[in-house]
């Protein structure tokens, strides 16, 4: 049963795969504007206030768990896209493990997620940021970017499957950068009047940010935040991904 349901999700992957074939351009954009947001931030508007070091130290990582955290409105769109014309139903209709569509679409962002933190290391590279943690603590950085990614995923897939519908996304997507904005990823909590640096810091993606900075060995980053930085995600995908299995299992019944 587990190897049938592996090969339904890999079709399904390479279903959303050959969508980058189809759409360049979507994929580019969707590598390019992370890009710009790390230029816009490190060279337009960051200040750093509280940031002990090099602010670009501070934001480069904090710039990679912000990108975990958006960027879901493609998924979410190709998820009610299929909705609105009736393609899963025809999936469904197949002999096809339940949920094969929604792991493949998820394993397709996950790749574009991987190649999207390469992208932005990459840059932050050639801007002069470096990472003095050695490559276990890296590969563990890296780790904790994807698992906080994995998390947010099926949590809008199980809104767009809500939604329903394409042009509902957009209003769906809003309520992502509160979460995205209301972390350290840009400025330290202590920079912040008292109440909201505690929303801050209690903020799951807070700990991913400082947990990836402590790993990177990013000059006074705060350690003991590995475990929360699991925890949170895992919390997470254990509300939301059985909900979108269950609500795409319930579809059309």
């Amino acid at each position: 049963m587990t190897a049938y349901a592996l090969t339904d999700s890999w079709t399904m992957t390479r279903r959303e795969l050959a969508r980058w074939g189809r759409q360049p351009v979507q994929l580019a954009v969707n590598l390019v504007f992370p890009v710009m947001l790390l230029l816009m931030f490190g060279y337009l508007v960051g200040g750093g206030r509280g940031v002990s070091g090099a602010y670009r130290d501070y934001l480069v990582p904090g710039m990679l768990a912000l990108t975990m955290a958006f960027g879901l409105e493609g998924t979410m769109i190709a998820v009610t896209r299929d909705l609105d014309k009736g393609v899963i139903d025809r999936f469904r209709s197949m002999p096809m493990a339940n949920g094969a569509v929604l792991v493949g679409r998820s394993a397709a962002d996950m790749l574009q997620s991987v190649l999207t933190l390469a992208v932005l290391i990459g840059v932050g590279a050639a801007l002069g940021w470096r990472a003095h943690g050695g490559p276990a603590a890296f590969l563990g950085a890296v780790g904790l970017l994807l698992l906080l990614r994995f998390a947010m995923l099926w949590i809008g897939i199980h809104l767009a499957l809500v939604a329903g519908k394409p042009e509902m996304v957009q209003a769906v997507q809003i309520l992502v950068w509160p979460i995205g904005f209301l972390s350290n990823a840009l400025a330290t909590p202590d920079s912040m009047p008292g109440w909201l640096g505690t929303v801050v810091e209690w903020n799951p993606m807070s700990h991913t940010a400082t947990a990836v900075r402590h790993l990177f060995g990013v000059p006074g980053a705060e350690p003991g935040h590995v475990a929360p930085a699991v925890l949170w995600p895992l919390a997470l995908l254990a509300v939301f991904f059985p909900l979108a299995v269950r609500r795409f299992g319930r579809l059309s019944r």
